[in-house]
This record gives C-alpha cells, structure tokens and sequence, in this order.
C-alpha cells in the first residue's frame, strides 16, 4: 500500500548565531530536502551575538522531521523547533497598494477601515494601506482587494513568539 504524504506549511523557529553564512546553511538544509521556504524572518535577540529566525516552509511533515534533525546538528543553530499548530503569538506586515478609482474610494476605505489598514499613502489614482494580524487576514484582505486592482503587495513574513515566560528560542 503507497503512503502519502500530505504538504502543509510549517512555522519554524530557530535561534541561531549571528555570523555570516549561517542563513545559507540553513536554506541549504531546506533545498537539499525539497522544502521551499515561503518566507523566512531574521532579527536580533537581545544578546548581539545570536538572532532569531522565523521560517514558513511547505513540505510533509516526514521531510520536516528530517530537516529539523539536521538544523539542530548545524554548529551555528543552538536550537529549531517546529511552532505549527502551537498556541503561539503569531503577525504579519503587509503594505498593500491599490488602484483607486474616486467612483470606488468609499468601499475601498471602508473594506480597509473593517480590516484595521492604515492609510500611509492616498493619490488621485492609487491608495497604499498597511495591516497587520495573522497571515489568514492578510490573505483575506488581498482576496477582497483583489477585484479593485492591486498595484503592489508587500509581506514582512510572519513573526512569531512564545506566549507567557515561555522563550521562543
């Protein structure tokens, strides 16, 4: 009987030093396995000499066993962890500009005003919001701008962090 695999994607977390070539070993360990990485956010922890590192990766989870095995052998990973389906404090940025006809203006904003956007920037033909929130909102919102005509997208990736006294690394 054929055993198959179903592809979700993973939210990873690792703490990792902070020295050159260390994110390409670790987007090596995901190429050589097949995995590709959806989006990957790094930032310094509070001590300089390590940073954090938030990865969403499509794969099966089989795979990513194999890749979180591997990351943790690495000399420069002190630690990776699989975060998905945990209780984790979890956002994403986006900047979303839009063609803005002044027949439309008013549904636009008030979709954007439904969704928590930030106008950062309104012309004669365009309007360029920023929204924070989980990634489904994110992606939401892009399904509803859709039909006005989006210009431009832009995505942090998704930050995320342990809840309570519990550490992310």
């Amino acid at each position: 009987m054929e055993q198959t695999h179903s592809v979700v994607k993973h939210t990873i977390s690792l703490f990792v030093s902070n020295k050159p070539g260390v994110l390409i070993r670790i987007a090596l360990v995901f190429a050589r396995r097949g995995y590709n990485i959806d989006s990957l956010v790094v930032s310094p922890s509070q001590d300089p000499a390590f940073s954090m590192m938030n990865i969403v990766a499509t794969g099966d989870a089989q795979t990513l066993d194999q890749i979180l095995r591997q990351l943790n052998k690495l000399v420069d990973v002190l630690h990776a962890r699989d975060r998905t389906g945990e209780d984790i404090i979890e956002r994403e940025l986006a900047i979303i500009k839009l063609h803005c006809r002044s027949e439309v203006r008013t549904d636009i904003l008030q979709i954007a005003q439904a969704f928590s956007c930030e106008v950062v920037d309104l012309s004669d033909t365009s309007v360029t919001f920023q929204v924070s929130g989980k990634t489904e909102k994110l992606d939401a919102l892009g399904k509803i701008f859709e039909p006005y005509g989006i210009m431009e997208t832009v995505r942090t990736g998704k930050l995320l962090m342990a809840r309570g006294e519990e550490s992310t690394a």
